[in-house]
């Protein structure tokens, strides 16, 4: 098989690192999967514990909250353990968190469980770097583009497949076994993942990071933007901290919430000093030329994520309703149209991919930013008396430069620095989740209008910073190995 871009990757195929990207995106569907297998059960899990719509809407944020850190956290694993053990080892855990929700007795077991089933959406991260170790930089967006548009469908086949089987166990508790068995099923993919993968080609070195606690940066300016950067995620938890306290849903008193905020403050604190510890050197000690990245590329990356991932998330949980209030729709024709804003992710995001290998990152970049902000704000002119069929377009339209900049931006973030791609990776995602709370926010302050220009500024600014910052990577990156000889990895 051909590893030009124009021979193109023969995703039929079971064999080398073909064999790696689709054992990779059944780990990531599965992983999913596993995390959103509560909400087509959720009318049941009510029905069966008695739940107030207040405590509905408390396991819908608790699905969410850990997903922020633990992406960041899992980068780190990852690159140091290895993606193969740490898959493997995430969807076994997992598994085992998800039979304890399955089978909990109380609503307080349930909040924790699903509190904690937070874990698994860190799986996508595990894989990016898996896939970034087998393949080319002139194949890895596409590659990456598969990975991520496949995988991401796990959610789409809980709610196709769960309420079947709920009907095939039948009875007050099918709701039970139905989740029960998704959690198995991640068991034994855990297993086969495990035996089915090695971490790199035969005969290629895994790059570890050489410290743990942070990600490693190379300059001063550097420095200051890495702690800058995680004050969203603060932000983020703070805010679904805020929506849970007395505030809004009172699932948690005043005394509680505000010792949340402080143990989130301590926790910046602490990645502060982390970030100085590892990093603090570099105020006395110049790194060698051959050892520096751009983190303001990183960064630039996670905010366009941020906006393009973030926003996507947010949509999805509003346009059903939004489009059954504006048009008057059945809940059946409404969620039809919000699930095909998401349901574009299975093309559009190889697509994106696939351009940036064809065409060269910073033009697809400029494009896709460009039509998200443009796709965003037309958006945002659908009310009440619109054409039905001009808002469906438009939202279509929109949903395909979303995916499409979903699949360019991690096209470019595996071959920024190999041995820190988990890390990279993680924050990038987690600032994805962090933009779904905070759009969602600004749906909640500021209503539908104010929702859609406020996703569509950001595009804006993303599509500025790009023409700013972004270089389009070229020639090599370079590894040092154990032995101090240098591999250059081709990012051409």
């Amino acid at each position: 098989m051909s590893d030009t871009p124009a021979a193109g990757l023969n995703v039929f195929s079971f064999k080398g690192r073909m064999r790696i990207l689709h054992l990779s995106w059944i780990a990531f569907f599965i992983s999913f999967f596993v995390w959103f297998n509560h909400a087509p059960l959720m009318a049941s899990i009510r029905s069966s514990f008695g739940l107030s719509d207040q405590q509905v809407a408390a396991l819908l944020v608790l699905n969410v909250a850990l997903t922020i850190p633990a992406r960041v956290v899992i980068g780190m694993i990852v690159d140091k353990l290895g993606p193969r053990l740490t898959y493997a080892g995430l969807l076994v855990l997992s598994g085992v968190i998800c039979l304890f929700f399955a089978f909990a007795q109380s609503f307080a077991a349930l909040a924790a469980g699903r509190f904690l089933l937070g874990l698994v959406g860190a799986g996508f991260v595990v894989g990016i770097r898996m896939i970034g170790e087998w393949f080319p930089a002139r194949q890895m967006g596409y590659a990456q583009g598969i990975y991520a548009g496949l995988g991401n469908f796990g959610s789409a086949g809980a709610a196709l497949t769960l309420p079947s089987l709920l009907l095939i166990f039948g009875g007050p508790d099918g709701w039970r076994w139905a989740i029960a068995a998704s959690g198995l099923m991640a068991i034994g993919f855990g297993v086969i993942y495990y035996f089915g993968v090695t971490d790199t080609p035969k005969g290629a070195t895994y790059f570890k990071a050489k410290k743990t606690g942070a990600m490693e940066v190379t300059s001063g300016a550097d420095l200051i933007l890495y702690v800058t950067m995680q004050l969203p995620m603060v932000l983020a938890l703070a805010l679904l901290a805020w929506q849970l306290g007395p505030a809004k849903l009172n699932l948690l008193s005043e005394t509680v919430t505000l010792a949340i905020y402080g143990v989130l403050t301590a926790l910046f604190l602490w990645q502060a000093v982390q970030i100085w510890r590892v990093n603090g050197h570099v105020f006395t000690s110049p790194v060698a030329e051959i050892e520096r990245y751009s983190f303001a590329q990183v960064a630039l990356l996670c905010v366009m994520y941020l906006v393009t991932f973030g926003g996507e998330l947010a949509v999805v949980s509003m346009l059903p309703l939004f489009f059954k209030d504006t048009f008057d729709l059945s809940l059946a024709t409404a969620g039809t149209i919000g699930a095909c804003f998401g349901g574009t992710n299975f093309f559009a995001r190889p697509l994106g991919g696939w351009l940036c290998d064809r065409f060269g990152r910073m033009p697809v970049l400029i494009g896709v930013s460009l039509g998200v902000a443009i796709g965003y704000a037309a958006m945002s002119l659908i009310a009440k008396g619109s054409n039905l069929y001009f808002a469906i377009a438009v939202t279509m339209a929109c949903s395909v430069f979303v995916n499409a900049a979903n699949g360019a931006v991690y096209s470019v973030l595996p071959i920024i620095k190999r041995r820190l791609t988990g890390q990279i990776a993680g924050l990038a995602g987690a600032f994805g989740n962090v933009g779904g709370v905070l759009f969602l926010s600004a749906l909640s302050f500021g209503g539908t209008k104010i929702f859609f220009l406020t996703i569509a500024a950001g595009g804006a600014l993303v599509l500025v910073g790009i023409l700013a910052i972004f270089r389009e990577p070229k020639g090599a990156i370079a590894e040092i190995n154990a032995d101090g000889t240098v591999t250059l990895i081709d990012v051409s």
